[in-house]
């Protein structure tokens, strides 16, 4: 079925639809994974936006559950060059187009998917509307007056739960947790208590938290929205419990230490950004999913290519904009996560003391 793509600039392209028959308006935004398209597919940090797939060929391996980071889908479609129709490995269950189907999921296949990137890297993040007839002035300024609202309310979880019966008490507040941030944890001997996004600050310290993790998740971390969970984090970090932010949680808690964040032009997204430890001098390969950057002079982490903050030290606790767990790409940065682990166990011996 044939379709279009209308940016918000007027720029058409035709393709043909797969998954899901329908219309639909997002943020498109690309991402440079050449593997890991499941956890990109449902990852959370996607809710509302179109995914552009750079590399050409995707659905290699077909879909396997037990590579999902989520049962759901958040992003409001996907754009590829071509999906593979016939995958080849022994634990595929599905191809994509089932897949979507099954979710709900519009598809676009066929576009120049490198001038559409092109033009993003140019241009930055652009709105734009998947149709199945030739694009209007209206279909062109829907997709212009497009808004991500609301978002972390939409993929957080909705009662706490507790996975794992490892030593440490790990409280993490859910703004869109991918499974793999947890798994992290339970294999680090943690017991991971998942609070919604909204839990208070006496809902975290009335499990006597070893930790604190502040998860990945979607959207304006500034946006009037979040304004309470900016507040929980401030009162949280007076309890002075170790913290750990990841992506939006470590925007999150700049925010509550005061500093200011910004929407990026070109965010970062795929597994290939070079990330710098400012105190060691090792550049790291990292994967990412992010729109916005915290503003602070004097970051423990940047990157290479921008210069922008990809981690903050606050002496018992820190936080990272990249993704540690790497699901699916590179584990360069899996020490993160260790380094959490000896700051609870650290605090917890002054505490026996």
């Amino acid at each position: 079925m044939t379709a279009y793509l209308v940016l918000e600039n007027g720029i058409t392209f035709q393709g043909e639809l797969f998954g899901k028959p329908g219309e639909v308006t997002g943020e498109i935004v690309f991402t440079t994974g050449m593997t890991g398209y499941l956890e990109t597919i449902t990852d959370p940090c996607f809710h509302g936006q179109i995914i552009l797939q750079t590399f050409p060929l995707v659905g290699n391996y077909g879909v396997i559950s037990s590579d999902l980071e989520k049962d759901f889908v958040s992003a409001k479609a996907y754009i590829i060059k071509y999906p593979c129709q016939e995958p080849s490995n022994f634990r595929c269950e599905e191809v994509l187009d089932t897949f979507f189907k099954s979710k709900g999921i519009v598809g676009l296949k066929g576009i120049d998917t490198r001038a559409l990137a092109k033009i993003l890297r140019d241009n930055g993040s652009m709105n734009g509307k998947i149709t199945l007839e030739m694009p209007t002035t209206a279909d062109q300024e829907e997709a212009r007056c497009y808004r991500i609202i609301d978002a972390i309310a939409a993929v957080s979880c909705k009662e706490t739960y507790i996975v794992g019966e490892g030593q440490y008490r790990v409280a993490l507040m859910d703004f869109g947790v991918r499974q793999s941030v947890v798994d992290a944890l339970v294999a680090r001997n943690c017991q991971v208590h998942v609070f919604p996004h909204n839990a208070t600050a006496s809902d975290i310290m009335s499990i006597d938290p070893h930790g604190i993790l502040l998860s990945p998740g979607p959207g304006n971390p500034a946006e009037p929205a979040n304004a309470n969970i900016v507040e929980t984090i401030s009162s949280l970090v007076d309890e002075e419990v170790p913290m750990f932010g990841i992506g939006i949680g470590h925007l999150f808690l700049a925010m509550a230490h005061g500093y200011k964040v910004e929407k990026m032009s070109i965010g970062h997204r795929g597994a290939n950004q070079p990330v710098k430890d400012l105190v060691s001098g090792r550049v790291y390969i990292t994967s990412q999913n992010h729109g916005y950057t915290a503003l602070m002079d004097s970051p423990a982490f940047v990157n290479v290519n921008d210069g922008t903050c990809e981690g903050i030290n606050y002496g018992n606790s820190f936080s990272v904009q990249f993704s540690p767990e790497g699901c699916g790409g590179p584990s360069d940065t899996a020490f993160v996560f260790d380094r959490f682990v000896e700051n609870m166990e650290r605090m917890a011996g002054h505490a026996a003391r």
